[in-house]
This record gives C-alpha cells, sequence and structure tokens, in this order.
C-alpha cells in the first residue's frame, strides 16, 4: 500500500507559502477514505464508528461555509473508477478541483480556528490523499 499522505509536511507546506499568492490557484484533490474514521482517543466523533466517507461528509459540512467565506469552489468533482496509468494502488474514492482566489485565500482557511476544529474530521476520514496546487491556465483545445 502506498503510503498515507493526510496532511503536509512543514517542507511542502513552506514551499507552498513560498509561490505567489495573488493569483488564482486551482487545488487538485485526489482522495481515498478509510473503510472506518480514526478519531483521536477522546474525541467526541470516535464513538459514533464513522466510515471514513462519513467522517469526510462531516468535514464538508463544517468547513464549507470557511471554503465559501474565502472565496474557494468546487469548479469540477468526479468519482474515480479505475486507475488507466499509475500504480494500482493508487485508487481513489473522491476527485474534485478546489478553486482559490489566491494562495492568501487557502492560507486564511487553514488557520481559521473553526477550520482548524473542523480539519480533525479529514484526519479521521483519510487514509491517503494528493492535493497538488496548480495554476489555472486558460482551457481550449489543446493539452499542453
Amino acid at each position: 500500500m502506498t503510503e498515507a499522505h493526510i496532511d503536509p509536511t512543514r517542507a511542502q507546506f513552506d514551499a507552498f507559502k513560498a509561490l505567489p499568492r495573488d493569483a488564482p490557484i486551482a487545488m487538485l484533490n485526489l482522495i481515498r477514505y478509510r473503510e472506518h474514521a480514526a478519531y483521536p482517543d477522546g474525541h467526541e466523533s470516535a464513538a459514533l464508528g464513522l466510515s471514513g466517507a462519513q467522517a469526510y461528509a462531516r468535514y464538508g459540512e463544517e468547513s464549507g461555509p470557511i471554503f465559501r467565506r474565502v472565496g474557494g469552489s468546487v469548479i469540477w468533482s468526479g468519482a474515480p473508477q479505475l486507475v488507466l496509468t499509475g500504480p494500482a494502488d493508487e485508487a481513489w474514492d473522491s476527485a474534485f478541483v478546489a478553486l482559490y482566489p489566491g494562495a492568501h485565500a487557502f492560507l486564511e482557511m487553514v488557520t481559521d480556528p473553526a477550520y482548524r476544529l473542523a480539519v480533525v474530521h479529514r484526519q479521521a476520514a483519510v487514509a491517503t490523499s494528493r492535493l497538488i496546487r496548480c495554476a489555472p491556465r486558460e482551457a481550449g483545445a489543446g493539452f499542453a
């Protein structure tokens, strides 16, 4: 199984912060859920027996208002069906692209106190993930 990637490392987060902050960014999200959510001992949701998908839904409910307040929007979402090219163990349960007006908005979101409480649901839900910052380009007929 692939190494778990749930939160960025300090080096990854520092590299993110070093990039320009005022241009729009698109964040490609690839998520694989745990079968059973893994909350920290003592968390109020630990006794509920939630699946990873249910815990991720809670994360969305609690973090969604903050995401929208900073100007975020989901511009594409899909249910992955098959890894055609790539490691077979990198199958995903959810894929989406979140657009932010700039990295400053993303940073505002992840440092918001209410978001920091909501993110425990994401951490409990996710077995592994990929969050890839992209600079949006104009859509067209070509691939490049």
